[in-house]
């Protein structure tokens, strides 16, 4: 019993009672319309006096409807209530305007049952509340009148009378039941007339990939910045402390390489940030490149206590742009996996060099304790492996037989071309 009263007066069924209502106050023009034409073709003047011309004016008005639902806004604005009033989840219904045959057609056909059922419910709504209120309370009213009311002779049986608000109780369930139903109804055609078409489906899929691809992107952007500059600071800051009484030139150099490290950190946070707030490509923000920004990386990596030698091979002013960013977010990645994992001391070897149209990065340091794996841990080598292959290029990481850790990356010195957002 209470899944049933639940089903008739819940509260989804009250929500989509009100779509329904709705529906039948957008009908109320086009049937005020339609008794503008039915009453002089019928020559009556009273058109809403007559049920049958009540109807005929509807019936009249329907069409009409289905012509202005041409609208463009029709199709979102029916989106967004029946998401709202039905329950239909956002992703089974289409949000833009309808723009082929197929979708105005669907459109067109949705806006004719809503308000034809809308108007159906909200003329009973209207009328069967106050006559069912009336045979409920009727019993009552001539027990205290003493009289029959002038009501008709059917009412002078005295089981008629007694049987009246049982009639009117099932009106009002009857209505309930009518609504529900309807509500239902709706809410099961409107995915098949108002939800998205393949067209529409492949299009929000691409959106989402693209959307994907660039929250992707800043992801390793702020990782490689922020995790690189959070390693060295910390190193940095470790190292001068330890001399802080015996070194001062040092502790002084490894602060003003903190300093360095997090003043440009802030400028490329504001940068992927920039992207987040106005919704550029992510290719598009600046970046540090191996020409501009190379040298001052090895020297904050130094300031550090590392040993860093590095080999370069190739013309960094001589790399496009996005090859030549991609390149030094990798050897920056691998230089904070030396801090991280090979000690502070340790002699870290970075080699890039041009060869058969390929640039080759490789860093290689050695192992202290037990080699860090490929998978676990962070998302650094992850993030290389994903640069590596959106610039058609590889990038393999591992232990070697000399107890070394080597990174080895190669990117083609030419972009093939890529199929979606890098």
């Amino acid at each position: 019993m209470s899944a049933v009263a639940r089903l008739l007066f819940g509260r989804r069924a009250r929500l989509r009672w009100i779509h329904l209502i709705l529906g039948g106050a957008l009908a109320m023009p086009y049937v005020l319309v339609g008794s503008v034409v039915v009453g002089p073709a019928i020559g009556s003047d009273d058109v809403f006096g007559s049920l049958p011309l009540q109807l005929a004016s509807f019936g009249l008005g329907l069409p009409l409807a289905a012509v202005t639902s041409l609208f463009p806004l029709t199709r979102p604005l029916e989106s967004g209530t029946v998401r709202w009033l039905c329950g239909v989840d956002a992703d089974r219904l289409a949000s833009g305007p309808a723009r082929t045959r197929g979708e105005k057609g669907r459109t067109a056909a949705w806006f004719t049952l809503h308000l034809g059922f809308g108007g159906i419910i909200a003329g009973m709504s209207l009328a069967l509340p106050p006559f069912a209120v009336t045979l409920i309370v009727l019993p009552v009213l001539v027990g205290v009148r003493g009289d029959r009311l002038g009501l008709p002779g059917v009412f002078d049986h005295a089981w008629v009378l007694a049987l009246a608000p049982v009639v009117g109780a099932l009106s009002l369930v009857a209505l309930a039941g009518c609504a529900a139903g309807c509500g239902a109804l709706l809410a099961r055609w409107a995915p098949l007339l108002l939800g998205p078409t393949p067209r529409e489906r492949l299009a929000a899929a691409e959106a989402r990939a693209a959307d994907l691809a660039v929250r992707n992107r800043l992801a390793r952007e702020l990782h490689d910045s922020v995790g690189h500059a959070l390693s060295a600071v910390t190193l940095q800051a470790s190292a001068a402390r330890r001399v802080l009484d015996s070194d001062p030139e040092f502790v002084r150099e490894a602060l003003a390489a903190i300093e360095d490290t997090t003043r440009r950190t802030v400028g490329e946070l504001d940068a992927v940030l920039g992207v987040l707030r106005e919704g550029d490509a992510p290719g598009t923000a600046p970046g540090p490149t191996l020409a501009a920004d190379l040298d001052g990386l090895l020297r904050r990596t130094r300031a550090g206590g590392q040993r860093v030698s590095a080999t370069v091979d190739a013309d960094p002013e001589a790399l496009p742009p996005l090859l030549s960013r991609e390149a030094y977010r990798i050897v920056q990645e691998g230089l904070s996996n030396a801090l991280k994992h090979a000690g502070q001391r340790a002699a870290v070897t970075v080699r890039i060099a041009a060869a058969g149209g390929e640039l080759e990065i490789t860093v290689e340091n050695p192992v202290s304790g037990p080699a860090p794996s490929r998978t676990g841990g962070g998302h650094g080598l992850r993030g290389i492996a994903d640069r590596a292959r959106l610039l058609g290029g590889t990038a393999t990481a591992g232990a070697t037989p000399a107890r070394t850790w080597r990174l080895h990356a190669r990117l083609p010195l030419t972009r093939p071309p890529t199929r979606g957002p890098a």
